[in-house]
């Protein structure tokens, strides 16, 4: 499958689609792959046209995607410059001098000499015990800047941010951000802030595509499924799929999807999406479901001064301090 690509504000291109590559949380913290799993389903994502692939420090999944395109690389498969690589820095080391360790910590994991986009992955910074640290996060932002400069990244942008937030870097940051990965999907479409990020150049890439499609946290949630009339009306019109339509809808609206998935058929259908094109009547249905909901809400964090989005009255513990 050839994916179309956005260009960014750095002049490169970022593939259309993305493979996430975050495995979860459990009861013992972040859930890594076992018996090379995830590196085997990156080198077949690779195989029937996976070009972009998102991951960052704290999903602890580095190693293995470079291992994957190493091995498609010697194949003679693609070469380093068709992947695209996106990773993020973590909160504890927001410090501008801690940045490039950070990156350089990255690239050993990836065995890679460059990253393609880089993000600060929450503008929350954190103290090595995971206390709130006070470092402002323009100043990671000049870290950031910094690396770019040195040509360990290629590209610089941000996760999590809210508008206010983005509008600052922009404001007093050197280097535009090329990119900011927020969570978009049927119930939180994210209208404005997506429309003000691409006036600005910054290309949005949406995490948690499928919404409430797929149970959450092992649980079904409130909102369209599968079997929604609206989206399958749709899905049958094209001959597609529940999950193609809602990543479609993405495309149309210039947004970069990152799914997820270990499954073989699953890697493949959702990156069938390149054949058709949903009418602009179709895209405002799917907006239509728009809820504002929100299922990445790190409330343990809600006191924090850059927390990025609106309080709730019980927050939860924090899975990253063991009791």
């Amino acid at each position: 499958m050839e994916v179309p690509s956005l260009k960014m504000n750095n002049g490169r291109d970022m593939p259309a689609i993305g493979l996430g590559t975050y495995l979860g949380f459990d009861q013992n913290g972040v859930v890594t792959s076992k018996n090379k799993q995830l590196r085997d389903v990156v080198m077949r994502a690779i195989d029937v046209g996976y070009r972009h692939f998102d991951t960052a420090s704290v999903y602890e999944t580095e190693q293995e995607i470079g291992e994957a395109v190493k091995m498609k690389v010697e194949e003679g498969v693609v070469k380093r410059e068709d992947i695209f690589i996106t990773t993020k820095l973590w909160n504890t080391q927001h410090r501008r001098t801690e940045v490039a360790q950070a990156i350089n910590d990255s690239l050993k994991k990836l065995g890679l000499d460059y990253i393609d986009l880089y993000l600060m992955h929450w503008p929350i910074g954190l103290n090595a015990d995971y206390s709130h640290s006070d470092v402002d996060f323009m100043e990671t932002w000049r870290g950031l800047e910094d690396a770019q400069r040195m040509g360990i990244v290629k590209g610089i942008g941000l996760s999590n941010f809210n508008k206010q937030q983005l509008e600052r870097v922009l404001k007093e940051g050197t280097i535009k951000p090329d990119a900011i990965q927020i969570e978009v999907h049927l119930q939180n479409v994210q209208k404005e802030m997506v429309e003000f990020c691409q006036s600005e150049g910054v290309v949005v890439m949406g995490y948690s595509p499928f919404g409430s499609l797929v149970a959450r946290h092992g649980s079904t949630v409130e909102g369209p499924k599968m079997d929604d009339p609206v989206l399958s009306s749709i899905a049958q019109k094209y001959g597609k799929t529940t999950p193609q339509i809602v990543l479609r809808w993405q495309i149309e609206r210039k947004v970069v999807p990152i799914p997820k998935t270990v499954n073989p058929k699953r890697l493949e259908e959702n990156i069938n999406i390149f054949d058709f094109t949903l009418t602009p009547d179709e895209v405002e249905k799917i907006n239509g479901f728009d809820t504002h909901t929100r299922y990445t809400l790190p409330s343990f964090w809600q006191n924090h001064p850059y927390y990025p989005f609106d309080k709730v009255d019980n927050p939860i513990a924090d899975p990253f301090i063991k009791v």
